[in-house]
């Protein structure tokens, strides 16, 4: 379930991953603005804009980074632009360090937006980290500052990992990790038109490298609110992906550092288990830290893995894609789709998909339990259409396989509006998941991307 608070905001971006040629035939080559607002499409309501291949990070403005080509091509420091001081306000340490910086295209959205999300994938040895930055223009010609998005690396040894609260300018808000606009009631009221990323690339003064990114980008969304979604038709077809199934709740209790365990857990939880869907896993030597005795230490991995010490939890969702993407080979993004029928799509192409959702105890039959927010696995599809679920929320590891009806789960993940236990007004998901796939997908799960709209 959650970390510790419910999100006041919903959470979106999107994956596009694929080699530089690849990158080339679905973009268009090298990544710039657009003269001008692109009109919003009929009834569309999320824009994605990611930078993954080598034109993409040669593109941009450069102050000490490179574009690094390959198979995976990325963005590292070539010579510091300078050194700065960071004062860790979770560990009291302060420590110097050279960075060097890159800034994004501007891109002009075609969804005038009420919320960004920023994503990266990246490789931060020990002594480097990263932080994202996010500014956008709003519809009243106003820019924002630029908002740290996430503080991140992959270890906790250099920093903590982290997001920043209380960043306003009066118009828009940073909730843990969505940028919010702050009154976007009204259709015509204040949206963002076009955003930039800049990315801070630190390390260590005087060593040779640091961090690699290899994915950056984010997603920006206007999804009306509604407390009821139309429901889909079912394909008809059975498909049901074998995904590894771990239960949350055997970890009940285990590290209070890292939000101790159970219904804190499923986000890294059903993370974990589609690492080991893609034949990736942790390394002996990354799980020596756990107690020995501890079932499936690789959870408590995850979770080390994608704790924010200002969230106080690891439900922030784009670290846990970030996490994802730390193995080998593997991509990881936060995405926002719009029905059961762009699920379906993924599953039937191998992608099984990450979903966050909220429901009373009654409005989802078998579940057992009701929650202000949850992570489960999506894995396949019945003939009639039913969800086949791995649910973390089990006993067990054999109980996490559960089928749900397939009306109430498209409800239950697409609202944005819900009437809690209390009877008050709250928020749902509106369609948010986790989509981890290869770094090199293959032309069917390629198909299906662009299907879906991530690419």
């Amino acid at each position: 379930m959650t970390a510790p608070t419910p999100r006041r905001a919903v959470l979106v971006a999107a994956l596009a991953v694929a080699t530089a040629a690849t990158a080339a035939t679905l973009s268009g080559g090298s990544a710039s603005a657009s003269a001008a607002p692109t009109p919003r499409a009929q009834g569309r309501t999320v824009d994605n804009r990611f930078w993954f291949s080598y034109d993409h990070w040669r593109a941009g403005a450069h102050r000490g980074t490179t574009a690094v080509p390959g198979a995976r091509p990325g963005l590292e420091i070539g010579t510091a632009a300078g050194r700065t001081e960071y004062a860790d306000p979770h560990t009291g340490r302060k420590s110097t360090w050279e960075y060097a910086t890159w800034t994004s295209p501007v891109h002009r959205s075609t969804v005038p937006a009420t919320e960004a999300i920023a994503s990266w994938n990246a490789r931060t040895p020990a002594g480097t980290w990263i932080q994202i930055e996010l500014r956008g223009t709003y519809t009243d010609g106003a820019v924002s500052p630029w908002y740290v998005m996430g503080r991140w690396a992959s270890r906790d040894g250099d920093i903590r990992r982290t997001s920043v609260d209380g960043q306003t300018d009066g118009k828009s808000t940073v909730w843990t990790d969505t940028l919010a606009v702050d009154a976007p009631a009204a259709a015509a009221g204040l949206r963002i038109t076009d955003w930039q990323l800049r990315l801070t690339l630190h390390r260590r003064p005087g060593a040779d490298r640091g961090p690699t990114v290899w994915l950056a980008g984010a997603m920006a969304s206007d999804v009306p609110d509604r407390f009821t979604v139309p429901a889909s038709v079912p394909s008809g077809t059975a498909h049901e992906l074998k995904v590894p199934r771990y239960s949350q709740e055997v970890h009940i209790g285990r590290y209070p550092e890292y939000d101790n365990g159970g219904e804190a857990w499923c986000s890294p939880t059903s993370s974990q288990m589609v690492v080991e869907f893609w034949g990736r896993k942790a390394s002996a030597t990354a799980l020596t830290w756990v107690k020995p005795g501890y079932s499936d230490p690789q959870i408590c991995h995850a979770a080390r893995s994608t704790y924010d010490a200002a969230y106080k939890g690891c439900g922030n969702w784009p670290f846990n894609a970030a996490y994802a993407a730390t193995y080998r080979g593997l991509a990881g993004v936060v995405t926002r789709l719009t029905s059961l029928t762009d699920l379906e799509t993924l599953v039937r192409a191998g992608i099984p998909v990450i979903t966050s959702q909220s429901f009373r105890r009654e409005e989802l039959t078998g579940a057992g339990y009701g929650t202000a927010g949850h992570l489960m696995t999506v894995v396949g599809f019945t003939a009639a259409g039913d969800v086949i679920a791995n649910d973390p929320h089990a006993p067990d590891n054999p109980g996490v396989r559960r089928v749900y009806k397939r009306a109430e789960w498209e409800t239950i993940w697409l609202r944005t509006k819900r009437t809690a236990t209390a009877g008050k007004v709250t928020s749902g998901s509106g369609g948010i998941c986790y989509l981890y796939v290869p770094a090199l997908p293959g032309a069917a799960q390629i198909r299906a991307l662009r299907e879906v709209g991530v690419l």
